[in-house]
């Protein structure tokens, strides 16, 4: 069974740093908690770096047992109970967990909100679902605040919205906390960055390291220069110092 151990300044995080290193995705994983770390302030002054050990699991085949197949009155009306027993458990099991969805997502709302009255900038959350990704965007008078200084303060907020909409640890969903089309506006500042550094890492045949950043911003660069046949690229270091590495073939 392949397993690793991996750091992060918090769970998710370390989660993360671990399936990065297994390429696999969380439903394919068991994850141990060694050590829950310390968030600090707003997981960035104080902090304590948690510790996860991921496993992964192989697929197992349930057994299926046939029951004896009992003796049927030709004249009595034929209704498969254990199709309609299926179907109607089907049905409630979806229903529980779209509702489990939505207690989850409407606490997280509420506690970003809580959080900007906080801190001095009162906030409305809006959200809209893209399957399992839950994404957030916060309005306010002082939104600047909220975001920080290159997204600091707002990668912090979705660190914390990442724990709070999965507490209750029966599903999986992946947090994204937006404010005025700031993670699009990253999105194109990283993509020219990747391409102006691809080309520097090409003309001077040196690999260059980016600075650190969380893992949904390193995708943005692997993505960028993944159809670029003059460079690889790879993450290294450990979080929360993980960065990319940008590699001329």
């Amino acid at each position: 069974m392949r397993q690793v151990t991996a750091t992060g300044q918090t769970v998710e995080d370390a989660v993360r740093s671990a399936l990065e290193q297994l390429n696999t995705s969380r439903d394919q994983v068991n994850v141990e908690v060694i050590d829950e770390g310390k968030k600090g302030f707003f997981g960035v002054f104080g902090a304590k770096k948690a510790i996860v050990k991921v496993m992964m699991v192989a697929a197992k085949e349930e057994p299926v047992e046939t029951a004896p197949e009992q003796a049927k009155d030709p004249d009595e009306p034929q209704v498969d109970s254990l199709e309609i027993d299926d179907h109607t458990s089907s049905e409630n099991e979806s229903e529980n967990k779209s509702l489990k969805m939505e207690e989850a997502i409407e606490a997280t709302k509420e506690y970003l909100e809580q959080i900007g009255q906080q801190m001095g900038a009162p906030i409305q959350v809006s959200y809209k679902k893209k399957s399992k990704e839950i994404i957030f965007e916060l309005e306010g008078d002082k939104i600047a605040l909220l975001i920080g200084k290159r997204g600091q303060t707002l990668n912090a907020l979705q660190s914390l919205a990442q724990l709070v909409i999965n507490q209750d640890g029966r599903q999986y969903l992946t947090a994204i906390v937006d404010a005025e089309g700031y993670r699009e506006r990253r999105k194109e500042t990283l993509s020219g960055l990747a391409g102006r550094l691809a080309d520097k890492a090409v003309r001077t045949k040196t690999e260059i390291a980016l600075e650190s950043m969380p893992s949904y911003e390193r995708k943005i660069i692997h993505a960028a220069l993944q159809h670029n046949k003059q460079v690889s690229t790879y993450s290294d270091g450990s979080e929360p110092h993980r960065h990319v590495v940008i590699k001329p073939e």
